[in-house]
């Protein structure tokens, strides 16, 4: 994961809000080509907090099956520790080739705690395990991180999508090539020159679910230092979507969901508490994603 573009996509849901497994697949089977070095199946933008306990295993198990041989398949998994480690495991089991650990839930934690937390998903599983540091309830320290990877070597990665620069050289400073580091703020094209500057060149992008062939344009133009092609992309797509994406909290979803439909690869609804957007916001959507024209290989 030292290079390359890596995504999360969408979870299909049907009209009744349950996983729609042939809709996922079709998904998969047009994002793969497309050049994304690593899928993040149930992730953020997969809406892993919505998912339950029963339905994990199955599209994870999709995912792996669909892109086999095509493209790896890293899942996320989260929440409480013991349902992390079930979802680590079903994952490892389903052949996944790692999980990204998403942040527990409501409470907050002090670094012993998220070390214990850490500790237990990483013995669980054999295969490589990237924290995701996020929010306030996942903040890891520099000194907590490097005694994680002292005792845990499938600890691989770190993945911030706090934005704190400081604390992110910092940790880059500690660790060094020990992880591989991910940028992961929503939209993180935005942030995608900065990070790199700061030693972390790879992002996640979560439009590359409805333009694919744009994030990959501007990934490309990241990699090469193509400024001309970033300010230009900034300016006409990028910083008018995030007008449309900050008019409500929770739209980092549910914008994906609607840019997805808007070019005939529904995945149906959000799942609540998650709102879809309106007809006035889908139509504003609609006009920046046919001002970058076709999206095809």
């Amino acid at each position: 994961m030292g290079s390359g573009l890596l995504s999360f996509p969408l979870t299909d849901f049907d009209g009744h809000g349950d996983f729609h497994k042939k809709g996922y697949e079709k998904r998969l089977e047009w994002l793969a080509p497309y050049g994304a070095s690593a899928l993040f199946a149930a992730g953020g933008t997969g809406e892993f907090f919505s998912l339950t306990g029963d339905e994990y295993p199955g599209i994870i198990q999709t995912a792996v099956d669909t892109c086999r041989g095509v493209v790896p398949i890293i899942a996320g998994a989260g929440g409480p520790t013991r349902f992390a480690i079930q979802c680590a495991q079903a994952a490892e089991k389903a052949g996944a080739h790692g999980i990204l650990l998403l942040p527990h839930y409501l409470t907050e934690a002090g670094q012993e705690g998220l070390a214990a937390h850490v500790d237990a998903v990483c013995k669980s599983v054999d295969f490589g395990v990237i924290v995701y540091n996020r929010g306030g309830a996942t903040r890891f320290k520099p000194d907590t991180l490097a005694a994680l990877a002292d005792r845990n070597p499938n600890l691989v990665g770190f993945k911030d999508g706090v934005g704190d620069i400081e604390a992110m050289v910092a940790v880059y400073q500690r660790m060094g090539d020990r992880f591989a580091y991910l940028g992961g703020l929503p939209t993180a094209e935005v942030y995608a020159a900065a990070y790199k500057a700061m030693g972390t060149p790879v992002y996640s992008s979560a439009v590359f679910n409805f333009i694919p062939k744009t994030a990959m344009d501007f990934y490309r133009a990241v990699a090469a230092d193509d400024m001309k092609t970033q300010h230009q992309l900034l300016k006409d797509f990028f910083m008018p979507y995030l007008e449309i994406r900050n008019r409500m909290p929770g739209y980092a979803v549910s914008i994906v969901k609607a840019g997805a439909r808007l070019v005939g690869h529904d995945a149906g609804p959000v799942r609540t508490p998650l709102t879809d957007l309106k007809p006035d916001e889908m139509e504003a959507l609609k006009a920046l994603i046919d001002r970058l024209g076709p999206q095809g290989l």
